[in-house]
């Protein structure tokens, strides 16, 4: 057997394999962004933090389930948000459904989580929470279902019109890469690079993804030079 076959043979291992080690290296990024979201829909919708009596509790039981979070025991830390859920207050229970999200899927639940994030989708008045939850869903996707999934999720999100437009490209270019539609996912990752409210450190995971889509021979480099644009050669003299 030659080696191109052999290559072509395992490439959707590897493409999968690929997924997993992007995730695992940018994934804390992403989602840390995305509770920043949370946090600034919270103090621009004037979510009630501290204005009634059952504020403290609520805060106390949104860091309890965050400590049970860091020390790795995500039963406790879902029964703590479901608790949070049912009788915080304010913008409490909003946040806790996110998180809750978030545990079930590092507790290998993908299914639940993604069923939260469509029920949040799908309930939240807020259009910044909503695409929030249809993005975060929509990462989830990448590595546990289909192009389709994915892009049923995040595919109306990556206009210009949507704050949240470049984690949505980010999601559909990475669910496009895997799928093996390469052009599609280099397209995705420049609408990124060149998106002048992109930051710095997106622009260069993107970068990462365009490399490594250029080191397996996926695109192609562009072209110093147009050849049309070449300068022509003199003839020799008689």
């Amino acid at each position: 057997m030659s080696q191109d076959n052999i290559f072509q043979e395992i490439d959707e291992e590897l493409r999968s394999d690929r997924m997993r080690a992007l995730w695992r290296r940018f994934g804390p990024y992403v989602i840390g962004a995305a509770i920043a979201v949370v946090a600034l829909v919270a103090v621009n919708e004037g979510w009630s933090w501290y204005h009634s009596s059952n504020a403290a509790k609520s805060s106390d039981e949104l860091y309890a389930a965050f400590s049970l979070i860091d020390g790795g025991d995500l039963a406790a830390a879902e029964t703590q948000l479901d608790t949070l859920i049912g009788d915080g207050t304010g913008g409490y229970p909003v946040l806790a459904q996110f998180r809750k999200a978030g545990v079930l899927a590092a507790d290998g639940k993908v299914g639940e989580a993604v069923a939260l994030y469509d029920s949040l989708a799908n309930s939240q008045s807020n259009p910044n929470l909503r695409e929030l939850a249809l993005v975060l869903g929509g990462m989830l996707m990448v590595d546990n279902g289909s192009l389709g999934d994915v892009e049923a999720r995040v595919g109306s999100l990556t206009t210009e019109a949507s704050p949240l437009r470049n984690g949505a490209r980010e999601a559909l270019g990475l669910a496009q890469y895997k799928a093996g539609d390469f052009a599609a996912a280099q397209a995705s990752f420049e609408a990124v690079i060149n998106d002048p409210m992109t930051q710095s450190a997106t622009r260069n995971r993107m970068g990462y993804y365009l490399a490594q889509l250029l080191s397996r021979g996926a695109i192609a480099e562009e072209p110093a030079a147009d050849a049309g644009e070449a300068t022509p050669v003199e003839p020799a003299a008689q």
